[in-house]
């Protein structure tokens, strides 16, 4: 091939270990791109980070069929298989870069460029952008391409059968090369490291002083007979390390209680806008609320079960005034993401709360620290609002959430579901007495009733474990005299109205999935 660094018509044999140093320039210099960018950031704000503000930018505008992909096929660990999808695509593209770079045919720089484009594109429609969220990425670039230029400009091979190569030797590549890694990992993990430190935020935590209960304000102790105690069952409250988190935001944000705000407008009497002490002053309760993800799949885990601490949140509309006209509460995170929760919902009596405290300990940041709502009976896309800092009081035919805009559904009331958790799916058991177990919730109406049958037989009532609210989850269980063979097992569940869960299968889009959940058991 031709090499334009060797000047005039003179062909040159490109060497494998040119090849090999060339993509590694190119992959350093993105280093770089992302390091200083990430550094930058921390002046600038979280969302301006390049890497984050495109991973957010795809998050936003994927559409539904391909999030559910990511969280059907990945779970809560969906961010996480996004973070590493973003960074072999760039280690890609930056290999690709270097190996195409020439002094006089810059393809490799303009391949930087073309993904700087996309960086600054990203931060600026972040929702809470500035002109200066386009610096970060500007200068991360410009400091990519000036690395990459010079690694490759002044790269050689160390074959000595080519010395009238002009270049730096093997030797001054690899301190050039370290250097440019150094510059990289240092930018970046300092960066890092500002970002989660230097707010203070997990200090702040440490110092959070659970709010004070009065008796007739605390959730009625949970009894022993709520939890089945069968080994392989779903706890009845969940503890804080194993709740489902599915948001959109890639990097949590670390709010502390002295940044916290929530401003109150719209259609209302009086606009407020209250501080973390305006919070704490009011009176406290203590509610045991179930959650439920839309994107939870028939039989799936993304729900959960816990103790919370917080304020009224009808209390606080009363307070404002709301418009006769108004019907929808639509609340923004810290982070711009948005959820429209009716109105009637949030004064009609249910425990709907501003919580800031999850079974017994300020909330974790990855599940809304400082605070965040909890609504029983409503899915969280319409509801459950982390890092929440506005509330805006409107209508539904005026505005639209973050999620409502990409198809999903305006009202989202939690549809009845029940799952077996266990026997475990094609799992192996002794023939003789089966304990079959799991769960059921149909959050604000409460479960009545709960069948499970064996390969189409005819339906058998399951024992329910006592109610605790008809906003929680109820358990059950039912002993199977299993024989030798494979066999399907399924279950319903009917609420407290006497509807009879659905078998119609339907996927989470755009409303809940529905349909019974089975499971295949080998009997030995």
């Amino acid at each position: 091939m031709t090499d334009g660094d060797s000047g005039g018509n003179r062909k040159t044999r490109t060497h494998p270990g040119e090849i090999v140093g060339r993509a590694v320039s190119g992959i350093l210099a993105a280093g770089v791109t992302l390091g200083i960018g990430e550094l930058l950031a921390v002046a600038v704000g979280t969302s301006s980070s390049p890497f984050l503000a495109v991973g957010s930018t795809t998050v936003d505008r994927s559409p539904a069929w391909a999030r559910e992909f990511a969280i059907d096929t990945f779970g809560t660990s969906d961010k996480p298989a996004l973070f590493i999808g973003m960074s072999i695509l760039i280690v890609v593209l930056a290999a690709v870069a270097g190996i195409v770079e020439r002094t006089h045919r810059p393809y490799g720089s303009a391949i930087l460029l073309a993904l700087g484009v996309v960086g600054v594109y990203a931060a600026l429609t972040r929702p809470d952008a500035t002109a200066a969220h386009a610096l970060p990425t500007v200068v991360g670039v410009a400091a990519g391409i000036v690395v990459l230029r010079v690694l490759t400009r002044r790269y050689r091979s160390a074959d000595a059968a080519d010395p009238s190569r002009d270049g730096m030797s093997r030797r001054s590549f690899l301190v050039l090369a370290g250097t440019a890694a150094a510059v990289a990992v240092t930018t970046a993990a300092v960066g890092r490291h500002l970002a989660e430190t230097v707010a203070g935020s997990v200090r702040n935590r440490l110092g959070f002083v659970l709010p004070t209960v009065a008796a007739a304000d605390r959730a009625p102790a949970i009894p022993a007979g709520a939890d089945v105690a069968t080994p392989g069952a779903t706890p009845y409250v969940t503890p804080n390390g194993d709740f489902y988190r599915i948001d959109t935001a890639l990097r949590v944000p670390t709010l502390t209680t002295d940044d916290w705000t929530l401003r109150i407008h719209g259609m209302v009497d009086r606009e407020i806008t209250l501080g973390w002490d305006d919070l704490v002053a009011r009176t406290p309760v203590e509610r045991a609320v179930t959650l439920t993800c839309v994107s939870n799949q028939v039989g799936g885990d993304l729900a959960g079960n816990a103790v919370w601490i917080g304020y009224p949140i009808a209390d606080l509309l009363d307070e404002v005034g709301v418009s006769a006209d108004a019907d929808m509460l639509l609340s923004t995170s810290s982070d711009g993401f948005t959820a429209g929760t009716p109105i009637s919902a949030l004064r009609d009596g249910r425990d709907a709360i501003l919580a800031v405290a999850m079974n017994g300990e300020p909330l974790p940041f990855e599940h809304g620290y400082p605070v965040r709502q909890v609504v029983p009976g409503l899915y969280g896309y319409v509801s459950a609002t982390k890092w929440v800092v506005d509330w805006e009081i409107t209508r539904f035919d005026r505005a639209q959430a973050y999620w409502t805009r990409r198809g999903w559904a305006e009202q989202a009331p939690i549809k009845t579901a029940s799952r077996i958790d266990v026997p475990a799916a094609l799992g192996r058991v002794d023939a003789g007495t089966v304990t079959v177990a799991g769960t059921a919730w149909a959050q604000h109406r409460g479960i009545s009733r709960v069948e499970v049958r064996v390969d189409n037989e005819p339906w058998q009532d399951a024992t329910l474990t006592p109610e605790y609210s008809i906003d929680t989850w109820r358990q059950w269980t039912w002993q199977w005299q299993a024989t030798a063979g494979t066999h399907t097992l399924q279950v319903r569940a009917t609420d407290a109205a006497g509807e009879v869960q659905t078998e119609d299968r339907a996927d989470p889009v755009p409303d809940g999935a529905t349909g019974w959940h089975s499971r295949s058991v080998t009997v030995v």
